[in-house]
């Protein structure tokens, strides 16, 4: 059984790593060779002032960034297809 802590809270966790060293776990880690995190591609994208004003205004109504509006619009348009 893992002796890591099992909880959900983020000030539990930091008090717990407060007092305890990663080392103390060596038996538990293991190596991983591939990527956990990919990072997304970006992509620049030219717009008239118009359009990238109607987006903001857009992006502002869905409470959203621009960038996630226009992400799953792009989504959205590739799963349709």
């Amino acid at each position: 059984m893992s002796r890591f802590p099992q909880m959900d809270s983020i000030s539990e966790l930091a008090d717990f790593w407060q007092t305890h060293d990663l080392i103390d776990f060596e038996d538990e880690l293991q190596e991983v060779t591939e990527p956990l995190f990919m990072s997304p591609e970006r992509f620049a994208v030219r717009l008239s002032p118009a359009d990238a004003a109607a987006l903001r205004v857009k992006a502002h109504q869905e409470h959203v960034s621009e960038a996630d509006l226009v992400s799953r619009w792009v989504r959205e348009h590739l799963s349709a297809g």
